[in-house]
């Protein structure tokens, strides 16, 4: 008989017990394990001359059957301990010819065991009810304790269930099985195995039942290690952090109770220690026996669409190929690529020429497709391949420049680890979901990116600053320490994700519903964002995590922002930048200075704003930017001269229908935008 599997997070804390293959749970332990006062009890009450008779106790027989003669019904049984072991290993009818079998047997067993083994035997095999088979697993449910752990009274009372667990089950007939128990301690006095003092200290004992349901923990993540574990494996210590894994799933279900309006039912998480690659949290769905949301659906492995959640892929892989750079300008425009894709961003605006770090950051989808055709959708592909999306199984041609728009299903745990694998500088890790027995999923380590391509897409993703045109200085993916963090929404709003990394774990959220009915316009950054947001400053608090770490071959330099060129001396709009060391741009000649042109970039004309009431009036701003050939600029809002003479600058919604202008240079452009509330 296989044993029971007792699983464990990684520190030991039980969180769940399968099944023998009896369907009992079943821990055997050494006689040298137990309490000593198991084997007086059982002798005391079962089995008195057990040292010794050979397996048949005539005595017991020939008694038995006075008893039974006289008073004209069974009052009286003759079994002995060897004898019960035998009919708990094959039962036999309870008929003359069975009887006469198991003597026979326990005879046979008697000439080929010590007593020793019986009885070590013996209590490994009995049932004591409550699925519970053998003194450990009977120990631990009714009692909380370890078989050698019991106390005489403990042992009295376990030892009082053979008889009958059904009849003396404690959990609906305590009383029963008290008075069985007492009935035990009376025998161990009686062959004066314990003295009068004892006996009264081991009645006087409390007995305090400490069965609870039993342990449910993490049930996505036991469904998909059971598989996975080699056979007769009585104990399995797996990654998981207990304490952690029950947090986020308080989480998970506080956060969905609040989103029933948006038609959010469920979310799944994985959380991942880098270095190791690790399993630390698994959550499968908001509610595991939430029948009508399809709890039982496993949303960490389950295929959904990842939309720009693959972006930093795309980039990350035109970085390694040296065909871009975070400062390189991207013309964000209304573009048809082949057979008609048009993609549109978000918000249903073009943002004109942006930097890759912009393009990225804001998530726009035109510069991301744009930049796939660079690269070509099939070394796309096999990237993504690199960094363990096998279930991307199509050809190239099948998915063509929409998967970097995240036109193909993956599971959110290998999405989870791709993500590692930049928070790794490049390095792919198969997970690990178990230290005792190691259980690794599918995949060898290997080098995906280099370290300063995988900094650079880092350094783009924790860059709050270029991501506030898209998502506002105060959005969910702000933390107080450094972290990279994208999200992405699948077509129609039905799936939402936010990944965020630093570089000791990763974390993946999805949210959404397993019918697939889409959410009422929910984005990855308001839907999984907050989960997000809140799992890691818990995680920075559980796991302290220091910031990135620019590794040799990265540059940091001036950069002219209308060229993306390395900024020169006339160049009047520069930002730092972060490069391959070996991959800088040319130095801008100043030509573009002789453009006496000013343009409005940010917000363009018939930009519409709203307000986002989760946020306080103080943080709903405009980020207003103009480019033009001089390093100030002088504007109007609907008509009123304002004081900032700053090219750039964030300024406070109003509602209403507005007009800005701006001159430099002696020439001026104008904008007309709409805030709503």
């Amino acid at each position: 008989m296989t044993p029971s599997i007792l699983v464990t997070d990684k520190s030991g804390a039980p969180m769940r017990g399968f099944l023998s293959s009896n369907q009992t749970y079943y821990y055997p332990v050494l006689l040298s394990e137990m309490s000593p006062w198991l084997i007086a009890s059982v002798v005391a009450a079962e089995d008195k001359r057990f040292f010794y008779h050979s397996g048949v106790d005539v005595q017991a027989i020939l008694r038995a059957g006075v008893q039974n003669v006289s008073s004209g019904k069974t009052v009286s049984g003759a079994s002995t301990i060897t004898q019960q072991l035998v009919r708990a290993i094959e039962p036999r009818p309870k008929t003359w010819r069975g009887k006469i079998s198991e003597a026979y047997q326990a005879g046979q067993w008697e000439k080929t065991h010590t007593k020793e083994e019986i009885l070590e035997d013996y209590f490994n095999r009995i049932e004591f009810g409550n699925l519970t088979q053998g003194v450990q697993a009977a120990s631990q449910f009714y009692f909380g304790v370890d078989a050698a752990d019991l106390s005489l009274a403990q042992a009295a009372f376990l030892v009082g269930l053979i008889k009958s667990p059904t009849r003396y089950n404690p959990l609906t007939h305590f009383a029963r099985a008290k008075k069985r128990q007492e009935y035990v301690l009376s025998r161990l006095k009686n062959e004066e195995m314990i003295e009068e003092e004892m006996y009264q200290m081991a009645l006087a004992e409390p007995i305090i039942l400490q069965a609870q349901t039993r342990l449910f923990d993490a049930p996505h993540f036991m469904q998909f290690v059971r598989p996975l574990l080699p056979e007769n494996v009585p104990q399995v210590r797996t990654t998981l952090d207990k304490e952690l894994q029950l947090y986020a799933e308080k989480l998970v279900k506080t956060y969905i109770s609040k989103l029933s309006e948006e038609n959010i039912t469920n979310a799944a998480i994985v959380i991942v220690e880098n270095v190791t690659g690790a399993v630390l949290t698994y959550i499968g769905s908001a509610d595991f026996h939430h029948a009508r949301n399809q709890g039982q659906v496993d949303g960490v492995r389950a295929l959904r669409q990842p939309g720009s959640a693959l972006k930093p892929f795309v980039y990350g892989l035109a970085f390694e190929k040296k065909q871009l750079s975070p400062g390189t300008l991207i013309a964000d425009e209304d573009t048809f690529f082949d057979d008609g894709f048009r993609p549109r961003n978000y918000d249903e605006k073009f943002h004109g020429l942006v930097s890759a770090r912009s393009a990225l950051a804001c998530s726009y989808n035109v510069p991301a497709v744009k930049v796939a055709e660079k690269i070509g959708a099939p070394a796309l592909l096999n990237l993504l391949h690199d960094v363990g999306f096998s279930e991307l199984n199509r050809t190239a041609d099948f998915y063509g420049l929409g998967l970097s728009l995240g036109n193909g299903e993956v599971q959110l745990l290998h999405l989870t680890n791709a993500y590692a694998t930049l928070a790794r500088g490049g390095n792919f890790k198969p997970l690990t979901v178990a230290w005792e027995p190691l259980v690794l999923l599918e995949g060898k380590p290997h080098r995906v990116l280099s370290e300063q391509t995988s900094y650079l897409v880092s350094h783009i993703l924790a860059d709050n600053q270029a991501r506030a045109a898209a998502f506002g200085l105060n959005s969910a993916l702000v933390v107080p320490f450094e972290m990279a963090a994208k999200t992405g929404t699948s077509k129609d709003y039905k799936d939402n994700f936010a990944l965020g990394y630093t570089p000791r774990w990763t974390i993946g959220v999805w949210v959404g519903n397993f019918d697939a009915s889409p959410m009422r316009r929910v984005s990855g950054v308001t839907g999984a964002g907050p989960l997000l947001h809140d799992l890691a400053v818990y995680m920075q608090q559980k796991y302290p995590s220091d910031p990135f770490h620019m590794p040799d071959g990265i540059t940091q330099v001036q950069v002219c922002t209308q060229t993306g060129l390395l900024a020169g001396p006339s160049c009047k709009h520069t930002q730092e930048e972060v490069f391959l060391a070996d991959n800088l741009p040319a130095v801008c000649d100043g030509k573009h200075q002789t453009n006496k042109n000013v343009r409005i970039v940010s917000p363009l004309d018939g930009d519409i704003y709203q307000y986002d009431t989760a946020l306080p009036n103080s943080l709903q701003k405009i980020n207003f930017v103009a480019v033009c050939a001089e390093t100030k600029c002088a504007w109007k809002l609907d008509g009123k001269k304002w004081p900032q003479t700053s090219c750039s600058f964030w300024y406070p919604l109003e509602k209403g229908k507005h007009n800005a202008e701006v001159f430099c240079g002696g020439k001026t452009d104008t904008v007309h935008f709409e805030v709503l509330k």
